[in-house]
Parts: structure tokens; sequence; C-alpha cells
């Protein structure tokens, strides 16, 4: 039969494919790890990885990962949803967002209506976000990409346009407009591979055969705001960050292009219980004036 805790066991190793990793990021020595693997593998009686080199997730070992993130989250919905019952009271909820500043005015208003329910706030890339809302680690993602999982619902909050954000002085700080081909000699201050912004700046060079030129990386849009009004590059910035108060003298200049743009979107599991206070929360955060 198998354990519950081989399963937890087997999820890290899927995700990081390297047994070591696994093991230090689980704190178990790495020989019970291959042997709970081993035994794992033997209860389903066929390999899930493919050991000839680097380890790597098998196609049975993807089928079966699926799985595994289902029987994990429905107990964990299980758990939460008696303690839920027991407290006779909301619950907690708990967001992951590439970035909070979007959900800043809505994250305020909800703590204000309901202060006494626990919120637990995550910083994740997108690409994490289907694994942790099937495992139901989480409640609710943000994201200014898609979220390529299946199981999943979502609620469109926001599509804006992203725009050139330069200081004060720079060479473009007057223009109406300018084309994705003059910024091919620019330097810019980017978010980190992965990112939405990271990934729409490479994508809009990368359709005009070109490759932009990179000089520093941040996480945070408020960085990025400074690095470059320090004069470090150019970077894109959104119309919602736009109106925040920027630390530094800034000038936003539109993008000529139609692609320049994201959209936000609000995620959860389609199959799975949210707590009182995650569907007040995704009501909060959908009925948002998104457009203020």
């Amino acid at each position: 039969m198998v354990e519950l805790n081989a399963l937890r066991q087997f999820l890290v190793v899927a995700r990081l494919e390297h047994l070591s990793r696994a093991a230090e990021e689980l704190r178990v020595a790495q020989p019970s790890l291959s042997r709970t693997i081993a035994r794992l593998e033997g209860e389903l009686g066929t390999p899930l990885f493919d050991r000839s080199g680097r380890l790597r997730l098998n196609d049975a070992g993807r089928l079966f990962r699926g799985y595994a993130e289902r029987c994990l989250g429905e107990l964990e919905a299980g758990r939460r949803a008696v303690a839920e019952a027991a407290g006779e009271g909301l619950g907690a909820v708990r967001l992951a967002s590439e970035t909070f500043l979007t959900l800043t005015g809505p994250l305020a208003a909800y703590k204000r209506a309901h202060p006494r329910v626990e919120t637990e706030l995550r910083w994740m890339p997108a690409e994490d976000m289907g694994r942790h809302l099937r495992a139901r680690e989480v409640d609710l993602c943000v994201a200014s990409q898609p979220i390529h999982a299946d199981g999943l619902e979502s609620a469109r909050l926001l599509e804006e346009e992203v725009g050139l954000a330069v200081p004060s002085d720079h060479r473009l700080a007057g223009r109406a407009s300018v084309g994705v081909e003059e910024l091919a000699g620019e330097s810019f201050v980017a978010a980190r591979g992965g990112h939405w912004q990271r990934r729409l700046l490479e994508r809009l060079f990368t359709a005009r055969g070109l490759t932009p030129r990179v000089v520093c990386e941040a996480d945070e849009s408020g960085a990025i705001a400074d690095l470059i009004g320090a004069g470090l590059g150019v970077g894109l910035v959104p119309a919602f960050a736009r109106r925040a108060a920027w630390s530094v003298p800034l000038v936003w200049v539109p993008v000529d292009s139609p692609d320049c743009r994201r959209t936000l979107t609000l995620f959860w599991a389609a199959d799975g219980h949210l707590s009182g206070a995650a569907r007040l929360m995704r009501s909060a955060i959908t009925r948002w004036d998104w457009t203020g």
C-alpha cells in the first residue's frame, strides 16, 4: 500500500529531478530517499524515472504525478474543511502571485472587512502555480501569463497596455510612441527569467529576430523603477504601475506593438473545496474596480 509520505517525497523528486537536491529539501538522507522511490516503483510495478544519465521523470512518472498531486490535494482540502467546520469560522486563505503590487488595493479592502481571517501570501512564479493549486498548497493564484494545467478555473481581472519606462532625461522621453526595433541597442532593466515581464520582452524581440540586452535583473516592480531612474537602463512597465507613486522621476512611453500588453488572471482549482475565507477573497478580487 502506497504511503502518503512516499507520495510527498516522490513529488519533490519529480519536481527537481535530482535525488541529492530533493533529499536536501526534504531533510532526509539520500539513500533513504532512494529506497523510498524504489519501493514506490516496486508497488506500482514500473519505473517512474529514466536513470540513463541524468534522472528524468518518464511517461509513467508524469502520469502518476498528476494522481499523486490530486490525492494529496484532496486530503489537504478535507483537513481544512473539517478544521473550518469544527471551528465554525471562515478558515484561512493562501494566495500566490508573481507580484503583489497590483493586489494591494483589494487585499487591503479584504483585510479591513475580515480582520480575523488568517491570510497567507506567497510569491510564486507562474510555472509553479498549477502544481501548487492541484496539490491544494495554495487556494488562489494571480498571474500575468497563462497557467498551463488541467483542472483549473479562472477569471480575467485586467487587460492593459505595457509601455516603456525611461529616465526623464532619456532620448526617448519626449516621444509619443516607440517601435520595438528602435530599442535594439538599449540596455534593459528586467525581471528574472520566467517572469511575465521578462517573457513579454523576449517575445517582442524574438518576433523581430532580435535579442534584448538585459544589463540588470530585479524581482519587484519598485526595484525595477528605481534602477531605471538611476540611469541603468529602460524597462517594460504596465499601465497599472504607471499610476503608482514612483520614487524617482520616470517617463512612460507607449510601445508601438499590439502585442505589448498583459492580462492579469485569477486562478483556482475547479474541483477543490475553497474555505469561506478563500471564497470571500476570490469575490473581493474579482469584484474589485481594476480600472480605477
